[in-house]
This record gives structure tokens, C-alpha cells and sequence, in this order.
């Protein structure tokens, strides 16, 4: 008998597809359990069963010792060629804002609990910013990682917050939890967020999130804190979102909602 479709595509695939977007979302040192995939699913428990033993037969899921079940080594190529893909796409956005700043542009995205370059068109100064793609740093002190942080809800900031610590890299870290917590919720009243000086000493970076994107993104600009002054931070801002919009309907057109 064939399998049933909906909307065209194969419902395999289709539960299959939603069961590693589980597993995405529950990231963590200590896995997944068939029945938190069962309760975040609607799935039976039988049928979870079957696709996860295909998954793992595939190597886009791994058994923990647990018993427990995390994502998978293949997905790791898959993964990199798609951020590729994903700078790509938003060259024009990074390049339209160097021209329109001067400064350096980054597009970075949230990879469990940190942030992760994911390209970056660099300023014409000689003195600029410049972040190596593939660079993964902690969330709570940088301009992207801040604007990623505050689209997440309270008790996943705080989950995050337990597993990771608020290590400092400068002396104007945001280190205690009570404070990030104040200024996720000045970022999400304002639109935007600002690392001043919290990841590198004399660099100041303006973030914004990318609206509706399939995965947390961010767009960012950064520069020394001598050009980037608290007025050209708010010059930087309408620019940020207009580029974060005209990506956002980029994406919407390539990745089905």
C-alpha cells in the first residue's frame, strides 16, 4: 500500500524531519527520551520507535549510553554546508550594510548554547573587526548573542544560564543572571542589542534578530567604540532592519514555512 502524503511530500519524511527538529531543540549533555519525543510530537510511541532506529542506522541520530537519544554526526557536514549556504545568502545584506555603515557586518546564529559566525563582510578601515567564520563564543557577551538570547523564552535563558555559567572575557561582562535577565528585556523592548566593550576590550557591536527566521539568526555591525559612538549606534539601527527584514523575506522564499 502506498504511504500516505500530505501536502504533496512523504509522511515518513515528514515525521522524521520533525522528530530531528526535536531533538535540535533539546540539545543538551544528556539526550532525549522516546517519550519527550512521544509528548512534543503527538506521535505513537511505535512509530517513534521505528524512525528513530532509521535515524540512528543513518547516522543522523546517535543512542547515548542513556539510552537517551542527541543528534547525529552526519548532520554535521549537512549542517556546515547549509550555514555556508546561508552566508551566501546574505552577502548582499552584510555588503549593503559596510556601505552603509562602514564598519564591519556579521551574520552569526545560535548553535546550542553558543553563538557561531556564520560569515562576515569586513569594513574598508584598516583598523576594523574581524571575527573568524566559524568562531563560536558565549551568548551573554556579544551584540548577536544577546539579540539571540532575548527571542528565547525566560526559562530557556535560564536553563542556558545553569548549564554554561556567565564566564567574563572583559571587566563589562554581564555576569550575573539577574542583570542579563534586566538587559534581555531592555533588548526586547528597544529591537536591538549592544556589546559594549563585553566580548573585546574597545570594540562596540549593534545586533538585531532576523524576524521568522527557520533557525535564531542575527545580523550584526561592529567597530572600534571610537567610530562606533552611541550616535552612530543609533544610526547603525534602521540600517540593521532593513537589512534583517530583507533577509528574513529571502529566507521565507527559499525555506517553506
Amino acid at each position: 500500500m502506498p504511504e500516505r502524503v500530505r501536502g504533496g511530500g512523504v509522511q515518513s519524511l515528514d515525521r522524521a524531519f520533525a522528530l530531528l527538529e526535536h531533538l535540535a531543540d533539546g540539545v543538551g549533555p544528556d539526550g532525549v527520551a522516546l517519550s519527550d519525543l512521544a509528548a512534543r510530537s503527538g506521535l505513537p510511541l511505535p512509530t517513534i520507535h521505528r524512525l528513530v532506529r532509521t535515524l540512528v542506522a543513518s547516522g543522523h541520530v546517535r543512542q547515548l549510553p542513556s539510552r537517551r537519544y542527541a543528534l547525529g554526526p552526519r548532520l554535521i557536514r549537512l549542517g556546515e554546508a547549509a550555514s555556508r549556504m546561508l552566508g551566501e545568502w546574505a552577502r548582499p545584506q552584510l555588503t549593503a550594510l559596510v556601505a552603509a555603515t562602514g564598519e564591519s557586518a556579521n551574520l552569526a546564529m545560535l548553535d546550542g548554547d553558543a553563538v557561531v559566525y556564520v560569515a562576515q563582510v569586513p569594513s574598508q578601515h584598516t583598523m576594523r573587526m574581524f571575527t573568524e567564520v566559524g568562531r563560536r563564543v558565549p551568548a551573554h557577551c556579544t551584540g548577536v548573542g544577546k539579540a539571540l538570547l532575548a527571542t528565547l523564552p525566560t526559562s530557556e535563558v535560564r536553563a542556558l544560564i545553569a548549564r554554561t555559567g556567565l564566564p567574563a572575557a572583559t571587566p563589562h561582562t554581564i555576569t550575573d543572571p539577574a542583570m542579563l535577565l534586566r538587559e534581555l528585556d531592555r533588548i526586547r523592548a528597544r529591537g536591538y542589542a549592544v556589546d559594549d566593550a563585553e566580548q573585546e576590550l574597545g570594540v562596540r557591536c549593534v545586533a538585531v534578530a532576523v524576524p521568522g527566521a527557520p533557525s535564531a539568526t542575527a545580523l550584526s555591525v561592529s567597530g572600534p567604540a571610537a567610530r562606533v559612538t552611541w550616535e552612530a549606534v543609533e544610526g547603525f539601527v534602521p540600517q540593521l532592519r532593513t537589512a534583517s527584514v530583507s533577509l528574513a523575506g529571502q529566507l521565507a522564499a527559499v525555506v517553506p514555512g
